[in-house]
């Protein structure tokens, strides 16, 4: 099982580093546009904390913990849960061209993502037995905009395997949507380039 999981996730990562590769080769311009190099997020809808970190040209990685729902095919659990992606956004030269904000990292992305579900962190529950931990492995189309006064919202919609530590595995969607607050600085509306 551990090894279906581990080809699984190197699958994810191996089309989600080609699809980038492929974008990058497309892109016009006179270079890539230079994503926030750290933001931190005040989660409000689902109560938490975010950071994403800039790491090569549209693609980041960020983590959270926050209130989080899961259900596939077994159940359902609601608790707190950390969530990590690793994120390549798609059309920020698009946004440019068009004379769109892409600051505070505003723009859509396909990302890798992974959500650990905490069982001594869990509200409520109908998956049996009670005592388990779940992770989530899957891709997700994100929508993310940051806005001049900090308010940020970032939607994502995918799908993946939910594998049970104690309880039943299976599959199901994802679906993401949070308000929140940044609270670092942003770069300015105009895009800078390398």
């Amino acid at each position: 099982m551990i090894r279906k999981n581990s080809y699984f996730i190197l699958f994810v990562f191996i089309a989600t580093f080609s699809l980038a590769q492929a974008q990058r080769i497309s892109e016009r311009g006179s270079g890539p546009i230079v994503l926030e190099k750290h933001q931190l997020r005040f989660d409000l809808l689902s109560p938490g904390i975010s950071y994403e970190l800039g790491l090569f040209r549209n693609q980041t990685v960020s983590t959270s913990l926050g209130l989080a729902a899961a259900t596939y095919q077994e159940g359902y659990a609601l608790g707190f849960a950390m969530n990590n992606r690793y994120r390549y956004y798609h059309n920020f030269n698009r946004r440019e061209e068009l004379g769109k904000r892409v600051s505070g990292n505003s723009g859509n992305y396909i990302a890798a993502a992974q959500a650990i579900f905490f069982s001594q962190l869990r509200l409520a529950t109908d998956i049996e037995p009670d005592d388990y931990n779940l992770g989530f492995y899957g891709l997700v189309y994100g929508i993310q905009r940051t806005y001049d006064s900090g308010f940020n919202i970032n939607v994502e919609l995918g799908g993946g395997y939910y594998r049970g530590d104690g309880a039943p595995s299976g599959y199901g969607p994802l679906f993401s949507l949070n308000f929140g607050w940044v609270a670092t600085k942003r770069k300015s509306r105009k895009p800078t380039y390398d």
